[in-house]
């Protein structure tokens, strides 16, 4: 379920970085003119900040949504989203240069050709995959809110692995439509559904613990908060043991979250876009617990702070996301 938003940061973090070599290696120091570039990496923020932050958010949460309207947002949510992607329908950036570098576990083998170098795994993933390839056994990937496809097509289009499946769910029947009509997408190697990830029960293409690698980008942040916890519990019933859970979404006090009005919030740090579709900022330690209460192991909890300005206007824009990675035990 990715939307408008992320999928504009996506597009300007492309356009930041296309001249450089490794995305999020340019950091900002006291001698350094902010505005020199369009983007600054794991920019620290003081107490100031921290205190503005916080009270703005104190601010928009002030008022709450009544229960009328939450109701009829969750009643209207697969038409919201539905709505939202017949407006934007394929228009959207594919490639995510930021993906194999934060996921070098989704990155194709270093012999593959005619890919950027800012998307090659590091040598441990290299000699990971290639174990893949001396033992064809087949390599699963599941993709919950896949959208139109802004992951799952760089994975297919990077990958020469013959015996790799990627599965791609998304609660937007329209999102999935409008994938499979894509040339891109290879049904030999793609099997994109619709799935509610709140529901109970998962209807899905593949058994309990068969799956390699689960991805969340900017999925999670558009669940109700109460059914969070049973979609990662879900998750990790159909990840194999020794399989990975990788998540990239929206921090708390991300400049998304500051610019809601009072009267858009649900509940604590969830709101409700012009849209109808909804979003949730994250704390590390939110995170920590849904994935830990799911029985998996924390490798990666770490929070993204970006500036962003724009040198036209002199605005600076602070941005942050979260990312996780967590694995299921052999055992």
């Amino acid at each position: 379920m990715t939307d408008a938003t992320e999928t504009t940061i996506a597009h300007e973090q492309s356009d930041q970085h296309s001249t450089r070599p490794q995305f999020g290696n340019r950091f900002l120091s006291a001698n350094d003119d902010v505005f020199q570039h369009n983007a600054w990496d794991n920019v620290e923020w003081d107490e100031e900040q921290e205190h503005a932050a916080l009270e703005g958010v104190k601010k928009n949460s002030s008022v709450k949504m009544s229960e009328e309207e939450v109701i009829r947002l969750e009643t209207e949510a697969d038409q919201n989203w539905d709505r939202f992607y017949g407006i934007h329908q394929n228009r959207f950036f594919k490639d995510r240069h930021w993906l194999f570098t934060e996921f070098p576990e989704l990155a194709p083998f270093k012999h593959t050709t005619n890919v950027p170098e800012r998307v090659l795994p590091d040598g441990e993933t290299v000699k990971r995959m290639e174990g893949h390839k001396t033992n064809p056994q087949r390599r699963t990937i599941f993709e919950i809110g896949c959208g139109v496809g802004n992951t799952v097509f760089p994975i297919l289009k990077y990958s020469d692995e013959e015996s790799l499946m990627v599965y791609a769910s998304d609660f937007s029947r329209q999102a999935i439509d409008i994938m499979r009509q894509s040339p891109e997408y290879d049904t030999k190697r793609c099997q994109a559904f619709v799935l509610d990830a709140t529901a109970d029960k998962w209807d899905v293409p593949f058994e309990e613990n068969s799956i390699d690698i689960v991805v969340l980008i900017f999925v999670l942040s558009a669940i109700d908060p109460e059914r969070m916890q049973h979609v990662v519990n879900q998750a990790s019933r159909y990840l194999k043991p020794g399989g990975l859970v990788m998540l990239r979404d929206y921090g708390r006090y991300d400049l998304a979250q500051l610019r809601f009005k009072p009267g858009k919030c649900v509940k604590e740090n969830f709101y409700v876009r012009g849209d109808g579709t909804l979003v949730y900022f994250f704390t590390q330690d939110d995170l920590r617990r849904l994935f830990t209460n799911a029985g998996l192991v924390e490798e990666q909890n770490i929070v993204d702070r970006r500036l962003q300005v724009n040198r036209g206007k002199l605005i600076k824009m602070y941005r942050v996301w979260v990312q996780v990675k967590f694995r299921k035990p052999v055992d």
